[in-house]
């Protein structure tokens, strides 16, 4: 009934996989016919405190009982809460105008560095360099800024002008000119295949970039709100970029996306909107996952996870040598790179008919982004059903 509905009423742009999950504890689903599955991709990362987290839940309750949208034509109380939670969490003097996707994040901070070229420069600047492998959203402009060709289909086009990238780090200093106006990178690479990049690489370029007053943009739309151990990536690269964008976890379920910078005045009224994004709902889960989640730092919880989950895909790893090339990514962003992409499409699928949700990134690495509180009950069984259907594609 729900695929035949599904197929009949709802646009065809997903690959489905027709299960019907009714329920959710932490990092276990549970479908119509009660099936559990432990799930190591938190909705492509989104779930960072776990399905049916209590404590969100009943703030979102609570919120939806009073206010959960006006407008941004006036103050919202938990949009400057979390502004100001963002802003301590990284430690640095920031604002932060919030959206509702990480699209729509990349975008205001292509418009914000546009609007810096415009203003701070005798001559126009607005080209803005990417880097290959990476993935900045589904709209027109940030497909574009995406560092894969496959991406820019004739489909789409004409697409806007201003955007390059680069295979690697060391070759963007020669594609810099007088019209550049930023860098926009992943410090990991999520949809590019979970590729952290080299981080003297990453502080030579900022240091460069810095000296020569071009902006460098961070897209943190799936390796930040702790995902790689701190709040920011950012920080374990030891890096102070000019705007940082943010979504997926930040709301622990809820759409919304960030534009965070240290340019405080540089958007004038009227400059960008959103209608819906920072609404009273969005901001208040928002600013409970935050809370959660700067709590279980603290306490230490989250890097005894890390620890754990890294000790389990390296055992899973080195047992299965046949299949897998390399492990790769930082914190509870992780994959292992598979032999080829049949290979990687048999091991998905076999996760999945053993009870484990796992995902694909780039040509051929299995991707991995449980939800942060996962147990290590949870780690362990999930890498069991892992290892089950590593067996399954081996004697296949």
């Amino acid at each position: 009934m729900l695929e035949q509905l599904d197929k009949q009423y709802v646009m065809q742009t997903y690959a489905r996989n027709y299960v019907n999950f009714k329920k959710g504890i932490n990092a276990t689903l549970f479908d119509e016919n009660q099936k559990d599955y432990i799930d190591f991709t938190s909705g492509i990362g989104v779930v960072s405190v776990g399905h049916g987290n209590k404590r969100v839940a009943d703030v979102i309750c609570n919120q939806a009982n009073s206010i959960m949208h006006i407008s941004n034509l006036y103050a919202i109380e938990p949009q400057a809460k979390l502004g100001e939670k963002i802003a301590k969490l990284y430690g640095k003097d920031v604002a932060t105008f919030f959206s509702n996707s990480g699209a729509e994040a990349n975008e205001g901070a292509i418009k914000l560095a546009r609007k810096y070229g415009q203003t701070k420069f005798e001559n126009k600047r607005y080209k803005v360099i990417t880097l290959e492998n990476s993935f900045h959203g589904r709209t027109i402009s940030t497909v574009k800024a995406t560092g894969q060709a496959s991406m820019h289909t004739p489909n789409f086009a004409p697409y806007p002008d201003g955007f390059s990238f680069n295979s690697a780090i060391e070759d963007v200093y020669n594609s810099i000119d007088d019209e550049t106006v930023a860098v926009m990178i992943e410090l990991v690479q999520g949809e590019g295949g979970v590729k952290p990049l080299d981080k003297k690489a990453v502080q030579e370029l900022a240091k460069f970039l810095k000296e020569n007053n071009i902006l460098l943009i961070i897209d943190e739309v799936q390796s930040g709100t702790f995902r790689t151990g701190e709040f920011l990536a950012t920080q374990v690269y030891e890096i102070e970029p000019d705007i940082i964008t943010m979504a997926k976890g930040l709301g622990g379920s809820v759409p919304i996306g960030a534009v965070i910078t240290t340019h405080k005045d540089l958007f004038s009224v009227g400059d960008h909107g959103s209608t819906f994004g920072g609404n009273y709902l969005c901001t208040a889960a928002a600013l409970e996952v935050l809370t959660i989640l700067d709590e279980y730092k603290n306490s230490g919880a989250l890097d005894e996870t890390i620890i754990f989950f890294t000790d389990e895909l390296k055992k899973v790893y080195e047992a299965n040598q046949e299949l897998f090339t390399g492990s790769v990514g930082l914190g509870l962003m992780r994959g292992l790179r598979v032999k080829d992409a049949d290979t990687l499409a048999s091991i998905i699928k076999e996760s999945f008919n053993e009870g484990l949700l796992v995902l694909k990134a780039g040509r051929n690495t299995l991707r991995m982004l449980p939800p942060l509180t996962i147990s290590k009950d949870e780690i362990k069984e999930g890498f069991k059903r892992l290892q089950n259907a590593l067996n399954k594609v081996k004697n296949a």
